[in-house]
């Protein structure tokens, strides 16, 4: 991979964990907050969708229609994943799981659909992430799996990864094989998502502005830092670099994510928990090498 993609990807690897963290400030709000941001992305990248779509650079076909529309539905179900994960259990346990459990479910899949038989090297990043999974979710203790909301945070992260993985792999498909620009893309899969969830503030508005009431800045920060964050992912995946190495790159954002959540949050992040982020970098890697 040549400098500039590689700059992209840890770019947007900060500003994914960024974002996450102010998502989690928003949690208790739910649905209606995903459609804020959704709002403010819609509204600040339309200038730039708009000039590459009036540019003639989208193919208008059945399957690029049809990729953007099954793209947005799987961010939207990711978006609303997402919140609630945050809302029921600890930033620090839900971000990274989620990140380490995308590659972790393409390999099973390999193996249990396609009949795939993993190298060494990728059994070996196997069981990387599913210990360092264990770690994170039980900060090693396994008798924390025993307490009522013990395993939540594993449950939604897990869940979350599985989406992370669906939308990543259509999405890539979208950039590097129907040439759908990567600002395009991520605009319309926000506005598809504004769509379905805006009943939600029509039925109540006033319900909806309490409920946002100091929390638009969280909004405004969101819209711009997650469509920013992908945006620069697609990028660097529409100038060539390879899935299988910007995918693992980008779980850089798990320590990341672990470190915000212990300094701003003040999240019990112990030396298990970043052991934990360590494992799943190295095993993401492995499973991509």
């Amino acid at each position: 991979m040549s400098a500039a993609p590689l700059l992209l990807v840890v770019l947007a690897a900060i500003l994914h964990a960024s974002w996450n963290l102010l998502a989690k400030r928003a949690a208790p709000i739910g649905p209606v907050f995903v459609a804020a941001y959704n709002l403010v992305a819609c509204i600040v990248y339309a200038p730039w969708a708009v000039a590459i779509l009036l540019e003639g650079a989208v193919p208008v076909q059945g399957a690029a229609v049809g990729l953007i529309l099954l793209s947005g539905l799987i961010h939207l179900a990711y978006s609303l994943c997402l919140q609630e994960g945050y809302r029921q259990a600890d930033f620090s346990v839900v971000y990274p799981v989620a990140r380490g459990t995308g590659p972790m479910l393409s390999t099973f899949g390999a193996i249990l659909l396609l009949g795939e038989m993993p190298t060494g090297r990728g059994v070996l990043g196997l069981a990387l992430v599913v210990t360092g999974i264990g770690l994170i979710a039980t900060d090693g203790r396994l008798s924390g799996l025993g307490r009522p909301k013990g395993p939540i945070g594993l449950l939604w992260g897990m869940a979350t990864g599985g989406l992370i993985a669906a939308y990543t792999v259509t999405d890539a498909y979208a950039v590097k094989v129907l040439g759908i620009a990567p600002v395009v893309l991520d605009w319309f899969s926000n506005l598809l998502r504004l769509v379905v969830l805006a009943p939600l503030a029509v039925a109540n508005p006033r319900r909806a502005g309490a409920a946002m009431r100091g929390a638009w800045p969280l909004a405004v920060g969101v819209g711009l830092l997650s469509s920013l964050a992908y945006i620069l992912v697609l990028d660097a995946l529409g100038r060539g670099a390879p899935l299988s190495l910007v995918a693992p790159m980008r779980e850089m954002s798990m320590m990341v994510g672990a470190l915000l959540g212990l300094v701003v949050l003040g999240e019990p992040v112990g030396p298990r928990r970043l052991g934990g982020c360590a494992l799943l970098i190295g095993g993401v890697i492995l499973l991509a090498a």
